[in-house]
């Protein structure tokens, strides 16, 4: 096998596997050679891109390669910098892979010290990042720090529920910072593991490499800050890192499950540190954006599953009843094409219904009048005695028919019974009620922003 071999294998193995896996996993990778033991070696960016290589088109490369030179009969994956990027004083000598790297967001200190970092998932970059209204400033904010360049908002800090994107943005800009700038120290982790390194060097008395490693990056990232919080110690440490990261310009960015301040015991100084750079919430998901994650996951099955057809109206169904969390979605619609492609039949609502009955079981909450006259209650500032109560002033009129729009659209109650939960109303008021708001949402954006808001908090 030369390397003009390999070169010509390139537009057959791109058929096998398609593109986009093409592009990704195979493209990337360096030809170096084989030895007298029939063993040739690739190499591969990093440690995991290697091994994640090997252990899902090592047969099919195998096989591929075995067509052009049948006495090779192994390959070897090995992980180096390329030629062109490599510095002049950097050793050309690649590193042997071990069985199973995972791949690790490390940095290396002036002293070649590796920092500890979390794993980094390689399908979570801002290619993979779908986006909608829900996430749009979160996403901007994200790429605009991952574009490096001077610091213009110290700390980043996002903010959400599960399943909304925190994380998977966390890894974007790790991955699109150390690839736009190979040289710089980029650690990514979580509170977590921040607190048991903080422990550890406590135990072992050494405090100092502890400081001197954290204080040494260009960037910090930290995922899942709460909970650090009622950690006296942790906190402490944590907030000297933190200034003296600012004080060095260095970039930090942050994530949490709420926003700063509404972290129980965390301290002030730090809630106020962490409220002083730029804070964005990564918003409940909305239909659209669910339904465009689902096609946009489709295209990867398709790849894979090129024979197996989908009907209409299965991902609609899906994103309208899975809908608060993204991770649970993605989850159903693998099990979906898993089971499809095993049974040997189309995705269709039959299929749905077999293979996801525990999902659809599970996000069947149900969502009662009284808690959404509670919540309405609550958003207006008025007393639920009022809203549903005999006053007709403007004030408690609007309030009530949006909590009337929302028992309409959000329960399966029938108007009658709906009026009579609003102190006894005829079921035509409750029609004039909801028809009034769905004009309003149309000509008013604060009813409609209300109405949306509302929406998402009583369907998390």
């Amino acid at each position: 096998m030369t390397k003009e071999q390999w070169g010509a294998l390139q537009e057959q193995i791109c058929k096998t596997i398609g593109q986009n896996n093409y592009k990704t996993w195979i493209e990337p990778l360096r030809f170096r050679g084989v030895n007298d033991d029939g063993i040739m070696t690739l190499q591969a960016p990093t440690n995991f891109f290697g091994t994640y290589v090997s252990q899902n088109f090592g047969d099919m490369l195998l096989a591929q390669i075995s067509t052009k030179d049948s006495k090779i009969r192994r390959l070897n994956f090995q992980a180096g910098i390329s030629e062109a990027s490599r510095a002049p004083d950097e050793p050309k000598k690649p590193v042997e892979l071990p069985g199973a790297a995972e791949p690790v967001a490390r940095a290396t200190t002036a002293k070649d010290q590796a920092l500890p970092g979390a794993p980094l998932d390689m399908r979570f970059t801002f290619d993979t990042f779908v986006v909608g209204k829900p996430n749009e400033l979160a996403h901007a904010a994200a790429k605009r720090v991952a574009e490096g360049g001077p610091v213009t908002f110290n700390p980043l800090f996002l903010y959400g529920g599960v399943g909304l994107g925190k994380t998977h943005l966390m890894h974007a800009i790790a991955w699109e910072l150390s690839q736009r700038n190979p040289h710089l120290t980029v650690l990514y982790l979580s509170a977590e593991q921040f607190m048991y390194r903080f422990v550890q060097a406590l135990r072992e008395r050494k405090m100092m490499d502890f400081k001197e490693m954290f204080r040494s990056v260009d960037v910090l990232m930290v995922d899942d800050v709460q909970f650090i919080a009622g950690k006296d110690s942790t906190q402490e440490e944590f907030f000297h890192t933190f200034n003296a990261l600012v004080d060095q310009n260095k970039q930090i960015i942050i994530s949490a499950d709420r926003a700063p301040d509404e972290i129980k015991e965390l301290e002030n100084r730090i809630r106020s540190r962490l409220q002083s750079g730029l804070v964005v919430d990564l918003h409940p998901t909305d239909y659209e954006l669910r339904l465009g994650i689902l096609q946009s996951k489709v295209e990867g099955y398709r790849e894979m599953h090129p024979g197996l057809e989908i009907d209409d109206g299965v991902l609609e169904f899906l994103a309208h009843r899975i809908s608060t969390n993204v991770r649970v979605l993605e989850g159903a619609l693998t099990r979906l094409f898993a089971f499809a492609s095993l049974v040997g039949k189309p995705i269709n609502m039959d299929l749905v219904q077999d293979s996801l009955a525990d999902v659809l079981r599970a996000s069947e909450r149900k969502i009662s009048i009284e808690e959404i006259q509670r919540r309405v209650a609550e958003h207006y500032n008025i007393r639920l005695s009022d809203m549903i109560g005999p006053k007709r002033v403007r004030n408690f009129a609007r309030p009530r028919q949006v909590a009337m729009y929302l028992c309409k659209k959000l329960t399966s109650r029938s108007l009658p019974e709906i009026g009579r939960r609003f102190g006894g109303r005829d079921h035509t008021t409750v029609m004039h009620g909801v028809k009034r708001i769905d004009e309003l949402r149309q000509s008013d954006g604060q009813i409609d922003e209300d109405v949306e808001m509302l929406r998402r908090a009583l369907e998390a």
